[in-house]
């Protein structure tokens, strides 16, 4: 009986096994289901963290309102809602940043520079308004602060394409070293333009991206136009990197190098070119920023946005369409976490720990999207006696 006891192995009461395939409505309901989690999980660290809410538990209904309050767009019109016309335009250059990242990923090309890409962009954009402005006319202006954006950003994100295609180096610390650089070289240039050493070079006095008019009364304003011009980008990417030649190429080079340069596809050239295209996309991102926002430029210009849209496109599969709902979702998180800090009068990081915590559930519902876990199964009355 003690024989029959050592050579019996028990198996585990669970393993995990990769699933072979998942039905969309199921993956999308985990997802769902992480969200509803992490919600949870955020209000049972509110409550242990927030003293109002320790003195009141059933105000923690108003936490949970605070999110949604984050983006209420109140009694008035769609037209002339600002805040609303704000979260378009913020998930717009979020959006931006994402699609940028998203060619460099799906060659497994890791481009973290993404920040600096842009801050350069918008450094490109505001430098050519800054010696040009009393020179050129208004519309002239902008269109040359793209250009300058432009190249600005493409310079930025080849130079690390450059370098690995040559020497192989590694594209991820590249690129992350260059946003420091990016960064120096903002506060450089501050320090030319502002002479009193202020840190901040204030708006410019130049021509704003233009309004459109919708009545005698009223005209919605650059926000809705930067919307436009991020969306038409978004539906071009998409039909660049899954009808093109040079999509299938990024696709097949992120697959595997090797069958890439068996089948003829020059390597070299295709992160040189996809790179190319990251920073053009950057270069827009910069020029809204620079253009359309701020009017100016300063190292917080582009606010961590960079790193962010990697998760945005990370999240969304590399799919330039999904990356819109993405983008949206974080925007909303920032946006209640935001309402939480005025609501409950909350300092410092706690804020974005709930919005980490959200994205955290969210991320790990993937690992349940492509494992499943399997119980062991009861014993069959045979083995059953045979232990005994």
């Amino acid at each position: 009986m003690s024989e029959i006891k050592k050579n019996t192995v028990r198996e585990p009461l669970f393993h995990l096994a990769k699933r072979s395939s998942i039905h969309p409505a199921a993956a999308w309901g985990i997802r769902l289901a992480a969200v509803v989690i992490g919600f949870i999980l955020c209000g049972a660290a509110a409550f242990a963290m927030i003293e109002k809410l320790q003195q009141n538990p059933g105000k923690i209904v108003d936490f949970y309102e605070s999110f949604i309050k984050g983006i209420n767009t109140s009694n008035k019109s769609f037209l002339e809602n600002r805040k609303l016309w704000a979260f378009f335009k913020e998930t717009a250059i979020l959006l931006c940043i994402s699609l940028a990242v998203t060619p460099a990923f799906k060659m497994r090309f890791w481009n973290t520079g993404a920040e600096g890409q842009t801050l350069m962009g918008v450094l490109g954009a505001i430098g050519v308004a800054f010696y040009l402005k009393d020179s050129v006319p208004g519309w002239a202006l902008l269109l040359l602060m793209l250009v300058g954006a432009l190249v600005c950003g493409a310079v930025w994100a080849v130079i690390p394409a450059l370098f690995k295609a040559k020497w192989n180096t590694n594209e991820t610390l590249f690129t992350l070293m260059m946003n420091y650089v990016a960064t120096f070289l903002v506060s450089y240039f501050l320090v030319i333009w502002v002479p009193s050493g202020s840190s901040s070079l204030g708006k410019l006095d130049i021509q704003k991206l233009p309004v459109i008019p919708v009545s005698k009364t009223s005209s919605i304003n650059d926000s809705f136009l930067i919307t436009l011009i991020v969306l038409i980008l978004t539906g071009l990417l998409f039909v660049y990197l899954k009808y093109s030649k040079q999509g299938y190429e990024i696709s097949v080079v992120g697959e595997s190098v090797r069958t890439a340069q068996y089948s003829g596809i020059n390597v070299k050239k295709v992160i040189i070119r996809t790179m190319l295209v990251s920073g053009l996309l950057c270069g827009v991102a910069g020029y809204l920023i620079g253009a359309g926002l701020d009017q100016s430029v300063t190292t917080e210009s582009v606010g961590g946005q960079g790193f962010t849209a990697i998760m945005v496109s990370w999240l969304a599969k590399f799919n330039p369409l999904v990356m819109i709902l993405t983008s949206a979702l974080i925007t909303v998180l920032g946006a209640g976490a935001e309402q939480i800090t005025k609501t409950f009068n909350v300092r410092g990081a706690l804020p974005d720990v709930f919005v980490g915590i959200i994205l955290f559930c969210i991320i790990g519902s993937e690992f349940f999207i492509n494992y499943q876990i399997i119980f062991r199964k009861k014993a069959v009355d045979g083995e059953k006696e045979a232990v005994k």
